[in-house]
């Protein structure tokens, strides 16, 4: 079907004429196009802030469910939605305004991440967010909330943000913080988008802060027979005077796991600092480059894809947890922030889906347990047959109530991305 055809067709449609009269190139919703296994009635393409706006605002004067997208690489996390009538493609807000002198930028939300660091490296700056998918745009990143190895030393993704620009669920655009001089509403947008998951508005820019292309990084790496012996090496790192970037450990399967400390800074001292904490991990190897695999989320297509939270020192027991969770898949692999108690891990695709739900209430049970209530297991992205044999992506979610009144606030009539958060939101 011809571009042309496509639109004649959108336009014959009166449900969606309103869509049509916004200028915004719409056509009908394709396979491809599929959120979580749903197939959008149709997929807009605005070229700019304003053309989301447009859209925004036909979409609510008839009741359309409108979900945004960017590269589309996490498009399927969280729960199933409720409903999707409009896609949102905002890979065409890329613009990127970098302040160099002032360590700041503003990216359009359909930036990819890689192309954005790039431009920065330009000037020897970066933002310091580990892009763990590929392809990732940054309008993504913030929505999922993901933060890498870095979250350690820089904090997760929302602590970066300086502004941002988002378009209420009316159509209407919200800016606050950064080079803006009013706050909306009285919210934090940053703060309050970040790990929404597109439920709360679309967001169309974000100014974030940077730093300095660090002159040197090295990376000191040991094996540890098991949790416990890996945990003893990571608090003796914690206690010392060498400042890591990042403490990662990475285990495929059961057995050794592999404790990994990023150390960045100026090139006079980096080899001491190295040595120092190799003088920690005994057998330890030391490099300039990263490890393979750094930053990336375990598992592959099709698996079910794990959070968990829990404090630095309880780590031995969730990757204990962790190797007992599926009897029928082995010893899951864990990856992630031993520093900041981030981990993730993956069910195999192969698991079957019954089992792949009661796995996920074991560990959480698990988890919560082992870190006296402190820690938390969440499902970030799900097959459809295990949502459909009855998955709790969330688990019990504090502040839930405060959640749903935000929610009713900022988008009444529940057309954002119903559904996909938690608690239905």
């Amino acid at each position: 079907m011809s571009g042309e055809d496509q639109q004649a067709r959108v336009e014959a449609d009166g449900a969606v004429g309103a869509l049509a009269a916004s200028g915004v190139p719409v056509r009908p919703g394709a396979d491809r196009d599929a959120v979580g296994g749903v197939v959008p009635r149709w997929v807009a393409e605005p070229a700019d802030a304003d053309g989301c706006a447009a859209v925004a605002a036909a979409a609510a004067r008839d009741g359309l469910a409108l979900v945004p997208r960017g590269a589309g690489t996490k498009i399927g996390w969280g729960a199933p939605l409720r409903r999707c009538d409009v896609v949102l493609d905002v890979s065409a807000l890329n613009r990127v305004d970098h302040a160099a002198g002032d360590l700041v930028v503003e990216a359009g939300a359909g930036t990819p991440v890689e192309d954005l660091a790039d431009v920065l490296g330009a000037s020897g700056q970066r933002l310091p967010v580990d892009p763990v998918v590929p392809g990732s745009t940054v309008g993504g990143v913030v929505a999922t909330g993901l933060s890498g190895p870095g979250r350690m030393l820089y904090g997760p993704v929302r602590d970066l943000i300086l502004g941002m620009t988002v378009v209420r669920a009316d159509g209407v655009a919200a800016s606050s913080g950064g080079r803006v001089v009013k706050n909306v509403a009285g919210y934090d947008l940053g703060k309050l988008h970040a790990g929404a998951l597109g439920t709360l508005g679309i967001i169309t820019s974000v100014t974030f802060r940077l730093r300095p292309v660090p002159p040197a990084a090295h990376t000191v790496s040991a094996r540890a027979d098991d949790p416990a012996r890996a945990r003893e090496l990571v608090a003796s790192v914690q206690r010392s005077h060498t400042a890591p970037t990042a403490i990662e450990v990475d285990r495929p399967a059961a057995g050794a796991v592999t404790v990994h400390v990023l150390l960045e800074g100026p090139k006079d001292g980096i080899r001491a600092r190295a040595d120092e904490v190799s003088s920690l991990l005994p057998g330890s190897s030391v490099s300039e480059d990263l490890p393979e695999g750094w930053g990336e989320l375990p598992g592959g297509p099709g698996d079910t894809l794990l959070k968990l939270t829990s404090p630095p020192a309880r780590l031995p027991a969730v990757l204990d947890a962790l190797a007992e969770a599926a009897p029928d898949a082995g010893p899951l692999p864990v990856r992630g922030s031993a520093g900041s108690g981030v981990l993730f891990s993956a069910l195999p695709s192969a698991t079957d889906p019954v089992n792949a739900v009661r796995a996920v209430a074991s560990l959480r049970a698990r988890v919560e347990e082992a870190t006296g209530g402190h820690g938390s297991l969440t499902v970030l992205d799900a097959p459809r047959p295990v949502h459909d044999a009855g998955l709790d992506p969330w688990g019990t979610v504090p502040g839930l109530p405060l959640m749903r009144s935000i929610k009713k606030n900022l988008d009444p009539d529940g057309v954002l991305s119903p559904g996909r958060f938690a608690g239905g939101i």
